[in-house]
């Protein structure tokens, strides 16, 4: 088989782009920033490092939403800019493996397939994978035999949980609680009881520091906009104040795992209980997730190694074993 051949894993946050020629995943904000509507001004990591800062005439977007496709001709555009990227400019004799949530409708399944033929890039094989399989995959668990496994994939914008066995999916559901959610309840208590307006990417930094901040008995420093004054000013904030936040959040992934385990045949149930949860995607690290989805079921939780990454890395054992070759198809 040749080198020309990606597995794609579409993020709201990021965009996870396995390359066969390097063995590598390659990881940058799935953002694009238009200027003036029509011309292309920055993508990428690029597109981030200036998102809440630009001008009114540079628009800056994520093409995903909920995990499909919100937007295809933007998102069309970036995959052809980051493919070209990593082949040097040339864009042909490819063959792409893209992962797909399992619960979307048929109507958004086919747009991950026709996003690759608008792009412009020349696949003679376009590949469809059901994400939560190759979420499997890439934290090692063994996808094909008939032991249940729980997988819980916390992305940007949803959680999705699902209960595989036999290279299938029993069960699954995806909910609009994710990475994004946990930002604004964070935005919303730092307003409402300190009376400030923070960006999305200070809540961001915040949620991503908490663990760290924990550790070393401080609290979180933001700067943002006074309510009443409307002046720049900088806050202390105590984390217990965020984590309180954040709960109402965790517990309703939490109701949605318990509302999947409910429902899970009890030969299935009893592996899960023996060999735990496997958590992923970028949200999931965040302080004290872990724990309460644990405490809340009464299951070891298996973090992921590399959990931004763990669909792209399921996806580049499909391409490299033939034993997992049937995990993808032509038309899921």
């Amino acid at each position: 088989m040749a080198n020309n051949v990606f597995g794609i894993d579409l993020g709201t946050s990021n965009i996870k782009i396995y390359n066969k020629a390097t063995d590598e995943v390659f990881v940058e904000k799935n953002m694009i920033a238009i200027e003036n509507k029509n011309r292309l001004f920055s993508y990428g990591d690029a597109s981030y490092e200036m998102y809440e800062k630009t001008p009114p005439e540079i628009k800056i977007s994520y093409p995903l939403n909920n995990g499909v496709i919100a937007d295809i001709e933007h998102m069309s555009m970036l995959v052809k800019l980051f493919i070209s990227d990593q082949m040097k400019g040339s864009l042909k004799n490819v063959d792409v493996y893209i992962a797909v949530p399992k619960d979307v409708t048929e109507v958004e399944k086919r747009a991950f397939k026709d996003l690759i033929h608008d792009s412009g890039i020349k696949a003679k094989k376009i590949m469809l994978v059901n994400k939560p399989l190759a979420d499997g995959l890439g934290m090692n668990v063994d996808v094909m035999n008939s032991q249940g496994v729980l997988v819980v994939n916390v992305g940007y914008d949803t959680t999705e949980i699902s209960i595989l066995s036999l290279r299938g999916i029993v069960l699954s559901k995806l909910i609009k609680v994710g990475g994004r959610k946990f930002d604004e309840s964070i935005r919303s208590v730092i307003r409402r009881e300190f009376g400030l307006i923070i960006g999305e990417k200070t809540a961001e930094n915040v949620k991503i520091s908490l663990k760290e901040l924990e550790k070393e008995g401080k609290n979180a420093v933001v700067y943002g906009r006074d309510i009443v004054t409307g002046l720049p000013v900088e806050r202390e904030i105590p984390t217990d104040v965020i984590d309180d936040a954040l709960v109402e959040n965790f517990d309703t992934i939490l109701d949605s795992i318990r509302a999947i385990l409910e429902r899970t045949p009890p030969e299935l149930a009893a592996d899960i209980f023996k060999h735990g949860l496997y958590l992923s995607g970028g949200a999931s690290q965040v302080c004290h997730l872990a724990q309460r989805l644990s405490n809340g079921v009464g299951l070891n939780v298996n973090l992921a190694e590399n959990p931004v990454a763990s669909v792209a890395l399921g996806l580049s054992k499909i391409i490299k074993d033939d034993q997992y070759k049937a995990l993808a198809s032509e038309d899921e």
